[in-house]
Formats: structure tokens, sequence, C-alpha cells
């Protein structure tokens, strides 16, 4: 089962994101909070660490908090090592577009292959302009 990440307004979907499975947004959260909270799971990111990923949504002001916390994790990730991938899916679609990620913050991808904490983010600045919450799906 995959995690989808989606914006609607009026009935009408806007935009989304295509996580991946449910085990690789943990295991996304759970290197930032290894690597970047020392293991104290929520410290410094709380919107994104302490939300369920299994329902619910991010508001509109969570996620004004989440791009800013974003901007601090995709800053500092990039200047740690590679993380393998965890899924095969992911060594697959990686192969397929020709990435070899560099830093930890290229180690994260979306089914697509596009940089999962740069597109979390944008997400989330699509979510701020259109006055809209990101809906866990």
């Amino acid at each position: 089962m995959g995690l989808y990440l989606c914006i609607f307004k009026d009935d009408e979907e806007l935009d989304g994101v295509e996580v991946g499975h449910y085990a690789d947004f943990n295991e996304f959260r759970g290197c930032v909070t290894r690597e970047l909270e020392a293991g104290k799971l929520g410290s410094r990111f709380p919107t994104l660490i302490m939300h369920s990923d299994c329902d619910g949504e991010w508001s509109v002001s969570d996620c004004e908090r989440l791009r800013d916390e974003l901007a601090v994790i995709a800053m500092e990730l990039s200047m740690r090592p590679v993380v393998d991938f965890t899924s095969e899916w992911q060594r697959i679609v990686a192969k397929s577009i020709g990435l070899r990620p560099r830093n930890a913050f290229e180690s994260f991808i979306d089914v697509d292959g596009e940089f999962l904490i740069e597109r979390l983010r944008g997400l989330a600045e699509f979510a701020i302009r259109h006055q809209a919450p990101i809906l866990f799906q």
C-alpha cells in the first residue's frame, strides 16, 4: 500500500505526491530523526515527524511550518552521506533515470524519481498558495 499526499479544493485534485510505500516514508522520517534530531523524535522537526502517516491532513498553518522544516532538512541532509535505497522500486526508478545519489538529500525519491524533500516542500508551498490542506491518502 502506498502513501499519496494530495491537495484538493472544491472537490478537485490540484496536486499530489506519490511517496511510495508507507515504509519508505517512515524510513525517510527515521533518517531525519537519527541524523538531524540526534534520535529525539520530533525535537527539531515536529510537523514532519510527529504526524501520523496513515490519516488526516497537514493544515495550511502546518504547511507553513512543514515548508520551513523541509528547507532546513534539505540543507542539512545535502551535507550528509548517501543513504541506501530501502525498496527495490527505488533502485529500479533510480537506475532507469540514471540517478546516483551524491548525498542523503538525493537518497530519498518519490515514485517518479524526483527528490522527495523537494517535492514535499513544493507541495507545502502549493498548499499555502491555494489555502488548502495536504491530505494523507
